[in-house]
């Protein structure tokens, strides 16, 4: 850890990084990394490949100096929730740091401070300035509470305990906007999305006798309700809340027709090992993955439903 703090003293231009489509984590832990920086007096920059970003995140600190060019005058990047280099979007020019807490991360980096064991990167983050004597402002605090209340879904993720509600506790005495991120992040939503939400819990199928739910999502679902492809992830998560159901699987088509596929476990189910028989990510309890266009929607359903199958035996009711 010192030495990622003697990395920041000694560079000249720093940017922190958020993967491709972020979530909370990545925005958050993103924006607490910037506002240490900026308190260092630094030169500091803020990149994500992707230009839309989530709505709901508006309210974190910085969120508008995002933008999707990566300057060239960077002599070191800090990468914020990147499982693996692809979620980058880009190859680096400069020096990597990767700050991460996913089971599958690659320490793909020069320096890696990676601790899977966190609930969120932003936990991490918090760790990081825990233990180098750095104060955590109003700004750091609420952007940090962000990430840690969305990763752990609310506070209702399995691997919540004692250590997560004395972090959560922390920030809060530290300035975090407690009901701001309560209200933006478990809370917010839009039209488009609850429509698509409504639509795949019609469509919704139940497997292996209802311990999996099974959700199929075309490119003319997602035009058709007005929907980002985001907005598939809230009937997912909660489709894990229906009795008996231990494992959500998501088919989303792209507009390019390739796949992407998320898996959710509430159960001893390992998630991530069905990704990375297809390169994939995540964690044993939200891994995700992509497919080419050569799979239907149908075909990739089966494909993986096949893959549970052999993976876990479920005993009957």
């Amino acid at each position: 850890m010192n030495e990622i703090v003697n990395k920041i003293e000694n560079a000249k231009h720093i940017v922190v990084i958020s993967h491709i489509a972020p979530d909370a984590d990545s925005i958050s832990s993103a924006s607490a990394m910037y506002t240490f920086i900026l308190q260092k007096h630094k030169k500091v920059s803020w990149f994500c490949k992707s230009k839309n970003i989530d709505r709901r995140f508006s309210f974190i600190p910085w969120i508008e100096n995002i933008r999707d060019s990566f300057p060239a005058s960077a002599d070191l990047a800090i990468s914020l929730d990147c499982g693996d280099k692809n979620r980058l979007g880009f190859e680096p020019h400069c020096e990597l740091i990767n700050i991460d807490h996913h089971e599958s991360n690659t320490n793909f980096a020069t320096l890696n401070l990676v601790d899977k064991s966190a609930i969120s990167t932003t936990e991490v983050l918090f760790n990081f300035f825990k233990q180098n004597e750095i104060k955590i402002n109003k700004k750091m605090a609420t952007s940090l509470y962000a990430g840690l209340l969305d990763d752990s879904d609310g506070f209702l993720h399995e691997s919540v305990d004692g250590t997560t509600f004395a972090v959560a506790l922390e920030l809060i005495a530290s300035g975090a906007e407690l009901k701001t991120c309560n209200k933006q992040i478990m809370k917010n939503s839009s039209l488009s999305a609850l429509r698509l939400k409504g639509l795949m819990f019609r469509e919704m199928s139940l497997e292996f006798d209802a311990r999996v739910a099974v959700f199929c999502v075309s490119k003319e679902d997602i035009t058709s309700c007005k929907a980002e492809l985001r907005d598939c992830e809230g009937a997912l998560e909660e489709s894990l809340h229906l009795h008996y159901v231990e494992i959500a699987l998501l088919v989303r088509e792209n507009s390019d027709s390739t796949l992407k596929c998320s898996i959710r476990s509430c159960s001893s189910f390992d998630s991530l090992k069905i990704a990375q028989i297809f390169d994939g990510g995540g964690h044993k309890s939200r891994a995700g993955f992509s497919l080419g266009s050569e799979f239907t929607i149908e075909q990739a359903k089966e494909k993986i439903l096949n893959l549970i199958k052999k993976d876990i035996q479920f005993e009957k009711r």
